[in-house]
């Protein structure tokens, strides 16, 4: 019987340390997973409060298709410094104004057209009109890309 003691015994203190263990590393990664949480969040807001960008308002409104201008209505003349305002931005200001710029074309599509010219037809006052939505095209997509980096960051750091 003294066995089935001693065996017990070192069980339990197996399934004991196990847990005290488990309980650690459960502390730590919340510690971590709070720390990130708080570094991410700060980083975006930091980042994006740097562009000093101000959301739309009044008249900037009347610029977009209605259905863009109610989701930007309820960050009207905030300064833009979180995930959801940057997507905001991105998919109902930028992107409404690049479709309006190029009739619906993607960069992709306007870009092509260009290439497509000889260096006469480039030179000409259309060739002249198409590089210039060309290059509105190419940053319009590097600000929106560059915000919805930002508002996905954003929403990691809230996992």
């Amino acid at each position: 019987m003294r066995r089935h003691d001693i065996m017990r015994s070192a069980f339990d203190k197996l399934i004991s340390w196990t847990g005290i263990a488990l309980i650690a590393v459960l502390i730590a990664a919340g510690g971590l997973l709070t720390w990130a949480n708080t570094f991410v969040a700060d980083q975006v807001h930091d980042q994006l409060v740097m562009q000093d960008i101000t959301m739309p308002e009044g008249d900037a409104l009347k610029s977009v298709p209605e259905a863009d201008a109610a989701v930007l209505k309820q960050y009207a003349g905030s300064k833009l410094d979180t995930g959801p305002e940057a997507k905001a931005f991105a998919d109902h200001y930028i992107l409404a104004h690049m479709n309006a710029a190029g009739d619906g074309r993607t960069y992709e599509e306007v870009s092509g057209e260009f290439i497509a010219l000889s260096d006469e037809q480039k030179a000409s006052e259309e060739g002249q009109a198409l590089a210039g939505l060309r290059q509105t095209l190419f940053m319009g997509n590097t600000l929106r890309g560059l915000l919805l980096y930002g508002y996905a960051f954003a929403t990691i750091g809230t996992i």
